[in-house]
């Protein structure tokens, strides 16, 4: 028979069981644990009353108060829309040039193309549109078709070497792959195309070379590039004599790219984003881009 006492240090009784000479106290549960245990339960009970809760077999409990979140978000969504069209009817009319002059609409195209050019842009162009390696730089570089509003749209909505059947196409041919230049002759070019963008490069190298190479470029770069080598927008070809690489400015990369030729690609946006979305996304990079000026 279990032999209750009381414990001398806690004046608690014990329960009578004893393991190894460790007596087990008969401590009561703490009042607030009861009252917190009890409030728990009433809310538990009326919640499940009065809210939407236990499935059936034809649909689910809908609760007392006829509460319904897919009634509430489609309000909502109806709401944000009613919301939006006072400024989006405004940007599906108004030219460009209106839109960028109003301060309250640019305002709206810096918020809203922010979220659109993170959610569809930033993994290759870069949260901040700088750029990554193999994606150009949207608010500093040249824009190799063009940075007038018309112009940067289109790119937007067909692409660039995509599956559009209108999408730009722009593609450098493999000089080194394809034998269409000597080893040698592709070495003088890449001299010569680095002293393009950094001139100082040219007092320790072979005049000769950056001849041959200037004469070389002549021959089949300039089609495209220009003669200047300041890029072409018929060709979306890039300036060669700025700071701004897409792919990179290192002897080792320029070579690469002479050597195996360069076909970068953007996806056409059309029926992906909205006429809408296209224009902010457009009024949104030439406004980073006339914030950088």
């Amino acid at each position: 028979m279990a032999r209750l006492e009381r414990d001398k240090v806690s004046g608690q009784m014990t329960t009578g069981h004893e393991w190894n000479g460790i007596k087990e106290l008969n401590t009561p549960v703490p009042s607030i644990l009861w009252a917190f245990l009890i409030t728990a339960t009433i809310f538990s009970v009326s919640w499940t009353v009065l809210m939407p809760s236990w499935p059936g077999i034809n649909g689910y409990f809908r609760g007392l108060l006829g509460v319904d979140q897919r009634v509430a978000v489609t309000q909502s969504v109806e709401e944000a829309a009613v919301e939006r069209e006072s400024w989006t009817s405004r940007i599906d009319s108004e030219d460009f040039a209106t839109i960028q002059a109003d301060p309250d609409l640019m305002a709206i195209v810096r918020e809203t193309g922010a979220a659109l050019f993170g959610d569809n842009c930033a993994a290759c162009h870069g949260t901040n549109a700088r750029g990554n390696p193999g994606y150009p730089n949207l608010v500093a570089a040249p824009v190799m078709w063009g940075d007038d509003p018309e112009t940067v749209a289109e790119t937007i909505r067909v692409g660039i070497n995509g599956t559009s059947p209108e999408a730009r196409y722009a593609q450098m041919l493999a000089f080194g792959r394809d034998q269409m230049l000597a080893r040698a002759d592709i070495d003088a070019v890449v001299s010569y195309v680095e002293t393009l963008s950094q001139p100082e490069l040219a007092a320790g190298m072979d005049a000769g070379m950056l001849a041959a190479g200037a004469s070389i470029f002549a021959d089949n770069c300039a089609g495209c590039h220009g003669e200047d080598a300041r890029g072409m927008t018929d060709t979306g070809a890039p300036n060669l004599t700025d700071h701004y690489w897409t792919y990179g400015g290192d002897r080792a990369t320029i070579r690469h790219s002479v050597y195996y030729g360069r076909a970068g690609t953007m996806p056409s946006w059309e029926g992906r984003l909205s006429p809408t979305h296209i224009k902010l996304l457009t009024l949104y990079v030439l406004d980073l881009r006339a914030n950088e000026q």
